[in-house]
């Protein structure tokens, strides 16, 4: 399919010179995950100028590291959150539409092996349909044993009474950031990967910008700008700490933490652990938390944990005692339990929830999944938490609350209600299932160039050419072999053994293309994090 414009270059050569430029930006940004690139993407289809830094690649934190689920939350309905559940269904219906070769319906089931839990469930995920209305993806069915197993082939059937089917979304998380960036670039604003906020710029005790520093190079860039959003996920508070402390003379307290990190879990496995397209959701497991499993991209995802962290590691670790759970509690549903020895990639992230100010507890299943935006005295505006599914509404709470502070100018929400993603298909064509391999759909009306690249016809890996790797160079901002290997494809997060085997042949074509060093051995060493070894 012919695209309506080509592809605009992402050459670091030019990104960095148009930093260095003296001009002040309506909004600087600070984070290049969901929430920051929702921002960025929010203030240019307004008409604001943006810049927006990040000291690693886009998404590299939890914002590639999601269940995969564009999803209302179930389980938030259970606690009586019915706000937060309504907002989420309206912004799933919104994100199908706008980026739909990123994201399409998924069929879920909830087995049951007691009498009481298909009415139980079931009438939990029929008030789940009532609060989406319009915007629900398709009518929840109660389901016979027979009707279960029909579409959970591979469900433990021994003790197996029954299930009720219901609808959510699933989609490519890091691709999808990737498509906010790229979209917000083609309305004028400068995204910057791999430079990071190494200090605020002040005028008169306000914040007035962001010292910028090019991790690749060492080089410093003073960026001026009238308002500045810290927009770090889980790191917030250190830039928050920076605000703090530059302020400390003017009477406040000592800068609280906001953030209470929560560790979760994924085990990826071959599909014919689960045998279809379908996914499988318990809802309470032996010890109250929920289980998935998800076909997503020719594999099956299996998680997830919900444990206090209080370090923040870029590359966490699971627990030993998170892989026994996901195991064990996989092995009580489906007929063949996975072992340690079928795991083709684990990968941990960190989620940023929002503890209250006078919470000292370690319990993250009570601390609030929605977002908090936050602006300090200097006028640093923070906001945290949330999830994936409403990264757009938070945006429009930023800009929001940036209005009200007198930071910036009052525009009319909803710019990007209708706002196709780059690569969304104009004409509604059918999208391949993200249950299926990884391959040029996901590239919606980009794929024609994509398949004319040099070395299209070149297949590295099922999924992945060297073609698609020429492309991330020049047109998706990537410049290391995991920023290809992880998030332009997502290998690193399917098949870590095989990922690392194509790190050698991915670092030749990145050099050729971008001059930089590709960094393949920090890779090599970062896949072996991927795969699970023995204890």
């Amino acid at each position: 399919m012919a695209i309506d414009a080509p592809p605009l270059p992402t050459l670091r050569e030019d990104l960095i010179a148009r930093l260095a430029q003296d001009r002040t930006y309506d909004i600087a940004i600070v984070g290049g995950g969901a929430t920051g690139l929702g921002v960025a993407l929010d203030a240019a289809a307004r008409g604001f100028s943006v810049v927006l830094v990040d000291s690693h690649d886009f998404a590299k934190g939890t914002s590639s590291r999601a269940t995969k689920l564009v999803h209302g939350g179930v389980r938030y309905l259970a606690q009586g959150n019915i706000s937060l559940v309504r907002e989420a269904l309206h912004e799933r219906t919104t994100l199908l539409n706008n980026a739909p070769h990123l994201a399409q319906p998924l069929p879920f089931v909830m087995p049951s092996y007691q009498w009481w839990e298909t009415p139980f469930y079931g009438a939990g995920l029929v008030a789940y349909d009532a609060l989406a209305g319009k915007a629900g993806l398709g009518k929840t069915q109660f389901l016979g044993r027979d009707a279960t197993l029909k579409l959970l082939p591979t469900a433990q059937p021994q003790g197996l009474k029954g299930g009720v089917k219901y609808w959510d979304g699933q989609f490519n998380d890091a691709r999808l950031a990737l498509a906010l960036a790229r979209t917000a670039a083609t309305k004028g604003a400068l995204l910057v990967n791999y430079c990071r906020a190494a200090d605020l710029i002040y005028i008169d005790h306000k914040v007035q910008g962001v010292l910028c520093e090019d991790t690749l190079t060492g080089k410093q860039y003073p960026v001026k700008a009238r308002c500045v959003v810290n927009a770090t996920g889980v790191w917030v508070d250190e830039l928050r700490q920076k605000d703090g402390d530059a302020n400390a003379g003017d009477g406040r307290r000592p800068t609280k933490p906001m953030v209470a990190p929560s560790q979760g879990v994924h085990i990826v496995v071959d599909r014919e652990f689960l045998g279809g397209d379908t996914a499988l959701m318990v809802p309470k497991t032996a010890d109250g938390r929920v289980l998935f499993a998800v076909p997503w991209l020719g594999k099956v995802i299996l998680g997830t944990t919900d444990t206090p962290r209080h370090d923040l590691a870029r590359e966490p670790l699971a627990f030993e005692e998170e892989i026994e759970f996901i195991l064990t509690e996989s092995a009580r549903y489906l007929r063949r339990a996975p072992t340690r020895a079928d795991v083709k990639s684990i990968w941990v992230g960190l989620r940023p929830l929002v503890k209250p100010q006078d919470d000292e507890g370690n319990n993250t299943k009570g601390i609030s999944r929605e977002h908090t935006v936050l602006v300090s005295r200097s006028g640093l505006v923070t906001v945290t938490g949330g999830k994936w599914t409403t990264y757009r509404a938070m945006a429009e709470d930023v800009l929001e609350k940036c209005a009200e502070k007198q930071l910036l100018p009052q525009r009319p929400q909803g710019a990007t209600v209708h706002l196709k993603l780059v690569g969304a298909t104009k004409g509604g064509s059918a999208v391949q299932s993200i249950c299926l391999p990884p391959g040029l759909p996901s590239y919606g009306d980009e794929q024609s160039v994509v398949a004319h690249m040099p070395g299209a016809s070149v297949e590295l890996a099922p999924g992945l050419t060297e073609g698609m790797v020429r492309f991330a160079a020049r047109y998706e901002y990537a410049v290391t072999v995991e920023d290809v290997l992880a998030r332009r494809s997502r290998l690193l997060f399917l098949d870590a053994a095989l990922a690392s085997s194509l790190a050698p042949r991915v670092a030749e074509i990145l050099a050729e293309e971008t001059g930089l060093p590709p960094q393949e051995a920090e890779f090599k060493v970062l896949a072996q994090q991927y795969l699970l070894i023995a204890p």
